[in-house]
């Protein structure tokens, strides 16, 4: 049976690739709302049928319109999050508005209609892990989020099993590692080292590029939260990931060998203040409780088609190219 779902956040990186996947993978019809802050991108729904997709404009702080849309809704998926690190550093106070009070809002429509909750979250809440350390973060792993971002979101996740346990709402929350895949912000490092070497500018590599993290498509995280949705236990946390551990030097140096350059073609650039040394996620629980799999395994193979999504949709991209790297100049970066 086709459901209504309302997406927060959907017009974002790994909100609008969700709602791409739901239009391709079931009956549902989706209601999107999003701020449309710089992150937010309409373009990124472009081409999905107006029968199955609608858009609304606005505020999930907005409680008088996020309990209108609460109301005619059978499930609610909250993307919608302030969530670069480098941002958080410079003006903590959106993070807090967001992921805080925007949660807070979200939690309080659901608890009114008894609507079906699930929350996207980050493995940042976890803090980092040492390059040698052969553990991986799980759903028991204590929280120790260090920067506004992540303090934040793990403000938020905390927010939820409150109202799971105070109030009976019937939420799910997602733990997942770093992201890429199709249609995000060129501020993020993947996407903006395709899109330098695109444009002729030469790549930037954070410090030393040692840092680790865990990647995983997209298509694979929409995937993931489709599935805990529809079988997820309730008030149970699911850690989301594919195995896709690099450092930042490996990242660009595949992406550049993958674009037709040498692989040390890049410059050094002043490291992030506090940049957390490795993420690394067990996804165990999801796989073996609700038989999730990725389709992308292989790193290398999901990069290419990312490459080559970018290379095909510079229209989609290059209104943020010049600003996005004209910031970055200006921290030195």
């Amino acid at each position: 049976m086709a459901r209504k779902i309302l997406v927060t956040g959907a017009a974002g990186f790994i909100g609008s690739n969700f709602v791409h996947f739901l239009v391709a993978n079931t009956d549902d019809t989706v209601t999107v709302l999003d701020k449309f802050t710089y992150a937010g991108n309409a373009a990124s729904l472009a081409g999905l049928p107006e029968n199955r997709v609608s858009v609304v404009h606005g505020d999930i702080c907005d409680a008088e319109l996020v309990d209108d849309l609460v109301a005619v809704s059978d499930v609610l998926v909250h993307f919608a999050a302030e969530s670069h690190n480098d941002n958080s550093l410079h003006d903590p106070k959106p993070f807090l508005d967001t992921n805080i009070i925007g949660t807070y809002t979200l939690l309080e429509a659901v608890r009114r209609h008894g609507t079906r909750y699930h929350h996207i979250s980050t493995d940042e809440v976890y803090g980092d892990l040492e390059l040698d350390d052969p553990q991986r973060f799980t759903e028991s792993t204590p929280y120790n989020p260090s920067s506004p971002y992540s303090s934040t979101k793990a403000g938020s996740d905390l927010l939820v099993r409150a109202w799971v346990r105070s109030f009976g709402v019937e939420a799910t929350i997602s733990n997942c590692s770093n992201n890429y895949g199709p249609r995000q912000h060129v501020e993020k490092f993947i996407p903006r080292q395709i899109t330098n070497i695109i444009v002729g500018e030469r790549p930037k590599l954070y410090g030393e590029g040692l840092n680790v993290r865990d990647w995983i498509h997209a298509d694979d995280h929409s995937s993931a939260v489709l599935r805990i949705v529809e079988a997820g236990r309730i008030g149970d946390t699911y850690l989301i990931g594919a195995d896709g551990e690099k450092n930042n030097r490996q990242v660009l140096e595949l992406i550049l060998t993958g674009m037709g350059q040498p692989s040390d073609a890049y410059d050094h650039v002043v490291d992030r203040p506090g940049h957390d040394l490795r993420y690394a996620i067990d996804s165990t629980k999801l796989r073996t409780e609700l038989g999730w799999r990725p389709s992308f395994p292989d790193f290398e193979r999901g990069l290419a088609a990312t490459i080559d999504w970018y290379r095909g949709n510079e229209d989609w991209w290059r209104p943020q190219k010049a600003a996005t790297e004209a910031k970055y100049r200006e921290q030195g970066q």
